[in-house]
């Protein structure tokens, strides 16, 4: 009986002692500034001041009541959000059942669109500005065509544009890989089965292929949903916000306000305020998501 204790608590012990260097770091990286965010989120403080000062939901009242860059800010967010997961969801899809075709230049053609996810956003961005005020005035020369003389940085509805698509044609290779992988781990007897039965490819595809690919697309959408709410990177090497402040999103406003107008107690109010509506929006959509993977 002792023995048995011994060996108990012995295992307890070497749990502990093993799993508690790996507890202390997620403290010291998640649990202990996440502490510190709500702290501070309560709080008057220019990054700089060793007493910053108590004002309770002072913060927060600004925010949702007299904060007109928020309330833009979060619009252009969702709208952003919005469209970035249809369109790279719908085109990594058909580019993926394309792409899952006996072709020679599959292999080829996968690496060219999986390279610019590689590269960072920050890079990105900037090539893309260089192409968009540069390379499309040369090509607007040597075409004539007048898409190419269009400010595409310096006009509000043209910048959103340019944002989503930059933002697609850099990510895009993510999650066609993501589809990739579940094409091939459809079963190729259903879809044989549907062929006899008469069923044509567009019908096989979205009555076979399409339900089958619901684990993939779950993975896709949430992980689509959470880099939308949080971009920021293409933003500041693109377009910097501009013009006139009408491509800020929610990461870029908080941004400018902690670091640019050192109101670090305000944008970390901001900041918890994403924080929660991105877990609350991700909670939602694996919740629904994992309910039609069932149903399929």
């Amino acid at each position: 009986m002792f023995k048995a204790l011994g060996k108990k608590w012995g295992g307890k012990l070497e749990f502990t002692l093993f799993s508690l260097p790996v507890l202390i770091c997620i403290a010291v990286a998640f649990y202990i500034p996440f502490a510190m965010t709500i702290r501070y989120s309560l709080t008057k403080w220019n990054g700089i001041s060793k007493h910053p000062k108590f004002i309770g939901l002072d913060n927060f009242k600004q925010i949702f009541l007299n904060d007109a860059n928020f309330t833009s800010s979060a619009w252009f967010t969702i709208k952003y959000a919005v469209l970035y997961i249809v369109l790279v969801n719908v085109l990594a899809i058909g580019l993926a059942v394309l792409l899952d075709m006996k072709l020679r230049t599959t292999s080829w053609l996968r690496a060219a669109f999986f390279i610019p996810y590689i590269l960072s956003l920050v890079i990105v961005g900037f090539i893309w500005k260089f192409i968009f005020m540069q390379g499309f005035e040369s090509l607007g020369e040597s075409t004539g065509w007048g898409i190419f003389d269009l400010s595409w940085l310096g006009t509000p509805g043209l910048a959103f544009v340019s944002i989503l698509l930059v933002s697609i044609w850099q990510s895009i290779g993510f999650y066609l890989v993501i589809y990739i992988a579940g094409l091939q781990s459809v079963p190729g007897d259903l879809k044989e089965a549907a062929t006899v039965d008469g069923a044509g490819p567009f019908r096989t595809f979205f009555n076979i292929t399409l339900p089958l690919l619901a684990p993939s697309i779950t993975i896709a959408v949430f992980m689509a949903l959470t880099n939308s709410i949080k971009v920021f990177d293409v933003i500041l090497s693109l377009t910097g916000g501009g013009p006139g402040g009408s491509t800020y999103s929610i990461a870029y406003d908080i941004y400018r306000d902690t670091f640019q107008n050192n109101l670090y107690g305000y944008g970390t109010a901001k900041a918890l305020i994403l924080f929660v509506a991105v877990l609350f929006i991700t909670i939602i959509q694996l919740t629904l998501f994992k309910r039609r993977e069932v149903e399929a």
